[in-house]
């Protein structure tokens, strides 16, 4: 399973939340069983975008990432920021 496409943040003061978020997201991710590749960055030409590369070994570890992702510190604070993702091998 492979999602890509951005998060996108409506203000300067949300994308630096996001920011400040991230890193342990990020970390947690990359520990999930399946996690074959977790990558996010911010872009430099519009700081309100962040680009999404997630590689999960199947659907089970996809969506085991979702569940655990949107019950999370991270999930909470995020929820409401829009997304424009792409999934394939769905």
């Amino acid at each position: 399973m492979i999602l890509t496409g951005f998060l996108i943040c409506r203000s300067l003061e949300e994308a630096d939340r996001v920011s400040h978020l991230l890193s342990d997201h990020i970390r947690l991710t990359r520990a999930e069983a399946g996690c074959l590749s977790f990558e996010v960055f911010r872009s430099m030409a519009d700081p309100l975008r962040f680009a999404v590369r997630e590689v999960f070994r199947d659907r089970a570890a996809f969506a085991a990432h979702q569940d655990r992702a949107a019950a999370s510190v991270w999930g909470r604070a995020t929820r409401g920021i829009p997304r424009d993702y792409r999934i394939e091998g769905a």
